[in-house]
Formats: structure tokens, C-alpha cells, sequence
């Protein structure tokens, strides 16, 4: 093989039910589906991935994220996590960490209360840690087969550690909305938007489409747009963009 040969090589495993789970970016929307339409009282997903390139350019990517779902016939509680670093030319250029919990109370059929939990590690980015708490009411107003689309909102508090020094403490309003659309017996298309409101609002998006391949493989190609209203000195860019494709294995 020639030196200036490049190569590329990307690994991504997960398990999970494709008619089931949905995987959505946990800054987009962490809500999990309704615990009155779940199937079985525990879902779980693991995933890794891996690209490497070599000659003109070096460079290497790694992910990985899991998340686990606890359901009962009124509540529903999850765990997750997730991990990625990029390095080029043998320096880091992209490191991010986060964990989180999330629960769900069915009030009706419709109406849901919520409450949440996240820390997130992004110092390239100009956080050395950025934890939310939020809760509140949610509303299922569409709940399948075909669409699925729940909405909510409540208040919440963000604290700001930045990678440049510093720290702020900040009161938001939280508001999110989540649609599913499945368009063909194997194929879904997934949108979900979020927003932390606050004098540094931030709105995340996520569109997608997931397509099942067979019993126990599906793919899912997506794209996320991350605004920052005021972002911190260290990174001043307001949007940040980011495209996915990931294979998944079904246990």
C-alpha cells in the first residue's frame, strides 16, 4: 500500500430494537417513549464508534454512548451517557462527556410530568462543565403508529463552568418537542428540538431518518445544528453542526 494511501475505517454497534427506540441526541431531547405503549420493562442500547485516517492527513474519531430504560405501566425512568474525542495530526481537537437521568409520570393518557438531569464536558467548545436541571409538564399529542409527537416545557437552572475561568449560575425556561414519522414499514424520520432559555439561550435540533435493514440491523443518518446565543470567549462561534451515520445491531 502506498504511504499517502488514506484510510478509513468506521465501527458502530448497538443494541436495541429498531421499532422501538429511536436514538435521538441527548441534547436534543431526552424524553423516552410512553411507558403506556412500551413493550417489554427494560430497554437498553450500547454503541462505539471509531474513524481513523492516514497519509496527507492523520486524524481519528472515537464514540461511544449508552442508555438504559427502566418502564412501568404509569412511569418510566432512564440513564444515559455519552463520549466522543477527535485528534488531527496527534492533537486533540474535540473532546465532549456526558451522563444524565430522566423520568416520566403519566397524569392521563395525554398528559405527562417530567423531570431532568445533565452534565456535559465540552471544553473545545468552552465548557469545562455545564450541568441543567430541569422539570415540568409534557403534553403526547400524537402517539403512533404512524406519528408520534409530544411537546414540553418547564423551568429549570443551569450552571456554567467555562473552560476559560469562570462560572455563572443561570434561572431558564425549557421547551422541547419530539415527532416521529414512520414512513415506511422500516424507515422513520425523526426530528426533535429543544431549547434552554436563559441570557445565554441555547437551541439544539436534531433531523434525521432511520432505516431498518433487516432483523437486527438498522442505519441512522442524521444532522445537528447547535445555536448558542452568547457562547463563551474561548469558542466564539454561535452555531455548531454536526453529521451522523450510524449502524446498529438489534439483540
Amino acid at each position: 500500500m502506498k504511504a499517502l494511501k488514506k484510510l478509513s475505517v468506521v465501527l458502530l454497534l448497538s443494541s436495541g430494537a429498531f421499532c422501538q427506540q429511536v436514538w435521538a441526541d441527548n441534547n436534543v431531547f431526552t424524553s423516552m417513549d410512553d411507558p403506556s405503549t412500551a413493550k417489554k420493562p427494560f430497554e437498553g442500547s450500547a454503541s462505539a464508534g471509531y474513524l481513523s485516517q492516514s497519509g496527507n492527513t492523520t486524524s481519528s474519531s472515537a464514540t461511544a454512548a449508552t442508555n438504559m430504560t427502566w418502564y412501568q405501566s404509569s412511569m418510566a425512568y432512564s440513564l444515559w451517557g455519552n463520549a466522543a474525542n477527535t485528534s488531527s495530526n496527534d492533537e486533540r481537537s474535540s473532546e465532549t462527556y456526558q451522563v444524565g437521568g430522566r423520568t416520566r409520570y403519566n397524569m392521563t393518557e395525554r398528559d405527562y410530568l417530567f423531570g431532568q438531569a445533565s452534565w456535559l464536558s465540552d471544553r473545545f467548545n468552552g465548557y469545562d462543565g455545564r450541568s441543567v436541571l430541569a422539570a415540568g409538564y409534557g403534553r403526547q399529542i400524537l402517539n403512533g403508529p404512524i406519528h408520534s409527537l409530544r411537546v414540553e416545557a418547564g423551568p429549570g437552572v443551569r450552571y456554567d463552568d467555562y473552560h476559560a475561568g469562570g462560572h455563572e449560575t443561570q434561572a431558564l425556561a425549557y421547551g422541547a418537542f419530539s415527532y416521529n414519522w414512520q414512513l415506511t414499514d422500516n424507515t422513520k424520520f425523526i426530528q426533535g428540538v429543544s431549547v434552554l432559555g436563559s441570557d445565554d439561550t441555547t437551541v439544539n435540533s436534531e433531523t434525521g431518518v432511520q432505516i431498518g435493514i433487516n432483523e437486527h440491523f438498522s442505519l441512522k443518518m442524521a444532522y445537528n445544528v447547535t445555536w448558542n446565543q452568547n457562547p463563551p470567549a474561548s469558542a466564539p462561534d454561535h452555531t455548531d453542526t454536526k453529521t451522523t451515520i450510524l449502524l446498529s445491531y438489534a439483540m
